[in-house]
């Protein structure tokens, strides 16, 4: 199949593209020209040039492509959330409004939207501290509120004009990123080699890119997808844990906080995700391990390590 997918420099979008491309797909990618879109190049059959907004150039991205997989958004515009000068209009009109207009006019295609699982926040008590993805979205946060807005959209799509269209949730997604410095386990790895110390509070949910890749190729062409939404979590650590993993591999001993609860209130039933094909969600403590084993081996060569 060919396959337009936007945001196909960034971090998830250069593995998607991979992964598509490896898989026998045709990716037909859209791009900033300001972006490091080199990396993702040798996977693309065909790159458009422009802002995932600008609606003048989705008939050049569009076009012979049977499916679409939605991942970019305008970070510029996301990050500053509710206290950014003049609000949040840039972040409506590019992020929300363009996503809906491209899932709007590239019907009847099918299409994948790469959201996350930020759309939950207050999970409801009736879910036993295991929500799946049957729970109604309730974010806490701008991004999280975008994605569950775009997703309403989806689900519009399918049941009101019989289009294949799905979503992939995926938490904090770690992976070596083309921007080394954007890579989960970079900043900790550099402050406890030159600070000897780590105190960042709190953790989150994690998941390596090659399961929300192998999801969304898993989708593509699916008709029982049809409707549906995949949760993507592999586990809970706190970022002490992060640090303590990368000090052991380092052979140091920096002082590390190691107060934050270890555990998460909430886990999430990702029985769904792991039925699909690829998908595997059990990485664990030794993912986090690999990863940075060869983030720190890619960090020691570049001489990002003294």
């Amino acid at each position: 199949m060919r396959i337009a997918l936007t945001g196909v420099s960034g971090f998830i979008g250069s593995h998607l593209a991979r992964r598509l491309a490896d898989e026998g797909h045709k990716v037909s990618g859209l791009v900033r020209e300001t972006s490091n879109w080199q990396a993702a190049q040798p996977y693309c059959d065909k790159l458009t040039f422009g802002d995932q907004a600008d609606e003048t150039r989705w008939p050049e991205l569009l076009e012979d492509c049977d499916c679409v997989v939605h991942n970019s958004v305008d970070w510029d515009a996301i990050r500053p959330g509710y206290k950014q000068r003049g609000g949040m209009r840039h972040h409506l009109l590019n992020n929300l409004v363009g996503s809906i207009r491209l899932l709007e006019l590239s019907h009847p295609r099918q299409f994948i939207f790469v959201s996350t699982i930020a759309v939950y926040h207050d999970i409801l008590p009736q879910w036993g501290g295991r929500p799946d993805e049957s729970h109604p979205s309730r974010p806490a946060t701008p991004y999280g509120a975008y994605k569950a807005a775009v997703e309403a959209h989806l689900w519009a799509e399918c049941f009101g004009r019989d289009r294949n269209t799905s979503a992939v949730r995926p938490c904090a997604v770690y992976g070596m990123d083309p921007k080394l410095d954007r890579t989960i386990g970079y900043p900790i790895v550099r402050e406890i080699v030159t600070e000897r110390r780590f105190t960042k509070p709190g953790g989150g949910k994690f998941v390596h890119v090659d399961d929300v890749t192998a999801a969304v190729a898993a989708l593509v062409g699916n008709d029982d997808a049809r409707g549906q939404a995949y949760n993507l979590v592999d586990c809970y650590a706190r970022w002490a844990d992060w640090a303590a993993i990368a000090a052991d591999i380092l052979q140091i001993r920096p002082e590390i906080d190691m107060s934050s609860p270890p555990q998460p209130q909430n886990t999430f039933d990702t029985t769904k995700a792991r039925a699909l094909p690829g998908v595997r969600l059990d990485r664990g403590r030794d993912g986090m391990k690999k990863h940075l084993e060869n983030l720190i081996e890619t960090m020691n060569k570049a001489g990002l390590i003294a």
